[in-house]
């Protein structure tokens, strides 16, 4: 992505997504996939993402790494659950050099959680044992908050500017923390801020036929990102031009993108090629 499209105003947000099962590639890294276009939409910008294995000194390094760089969201990604392999909470206190706490709210989450799963017969006792309060052990200072579908609680840290939110690396936790208990996160970080993209679509098998019409128009328009998409060549390529920006609002994001798009309908139907913005789905 261009540096001009993330500006000084814009959210910034980092993933750390923890796993061995990852690095081996027995797992596909969905997760940081969602994030990268949760951020995206909110009107933030992802600007670093790293994948590191189940180990302490690992995660503390990223997290310390990322305090320094301050953006204004870090998410670390798997690692919350039961097992002595999962180590991120202990490796956030370690980057932020405090201790891990029994934390009552997150104890009633975890404890209400598995009452939920007992009785539904989906596991084969309710009662709370030390791996299942392993998970309700946070860094000090940090906030529970609730998993609708699984036993660890979601983590929500402030560090100065930086907000950390932990986030269980099963896909179906992730996405339901994400969508139903983080908006209050994102209300304050994001505020209104607001992304868009358009797509221009040329009946054109030769990408490198309109390569002078996209750099002229990306230069006289730095704040927005021109994006050419092709696949490969041949007689039936429909090729794709993404425009895409960010601002405070909507008003402000369709008059950055407007002049753009014209010019390069214009341009692109004057060199004699097929073009049309695409229909918003």
């Amino acid at each position: 992505m261009s540096p001009a499209t993330v500006g000084p105003s814009t959210p910034t947000a980092e993933i750390v997504a923890a796993g061995n099962e990852v690095l081996l590639g027995d797992v596909a890294d969905s997760n940081s996939h969602l994030l990268c276009r949760t951020v995206t939409a909110l009107g933030g910008a992802v600007t670093r993402a790293v994948l590191v294995r189940d180990d302490l000194e690992a995660i503390a390094t990223e997290v310390r790494g990322a305090l320094r760089r301050a953006p204004a969201l870090v998410f670390t990604v798997g690692g919350l659950g039961p097992t002595a392999d999962d180590m991120t909470l202990a490796g956030v206190a370690l980057g932020l050099g405090v201790q891990l706490e029994l934390h009552p709210a997150a104890e009633r989450l975890v404890r209400d959680a598995y009452a939920g799963f007992a009785a539904a017969g989906l596991v084969p006792f309710a009662e709370m044992n030390e791996a299942r309060l392993k998970m309700a052990r946070l860094p000090q200072g940090a906030e529970p908050v609730r998993n609708p579908v699984g036993g660890a609680p979601g983590v929500v840290l402030q560090r100065g500017p930086t907000t950390i939110v932990s986030l269980p690396g099963v896909p179906e936790e992730l996405v339901a923390i994400v969508e139903q208990s983080l908006e209050p996160v994102f209300e304050r970080i994001f505020h209104a801020a607001h992304y868009e993209e358009r797509t221009l679509v040329i009946d054109l098998q030769d990408e490198s036929a309109i390569a002078h019409i996209l750099s002229a128009v990306e230069a006289a328009h730095p704040e927005v990102y021109v994006k050419s998409r092709a696949k490969k060549m041949g007689p039936a390529v429909t090729l794709r031009i993404t425009l895409s920006a960010r601002g405070d609002d909507r008003a402000a994001v369709d008059a950055l993108l407007t002049p753009p798009a014209d010019e390069l309908l214009d341009k692109i139907a004057a060199a004699g090629f097929a073009i049309r913005l695409e229909e918003s789905a």
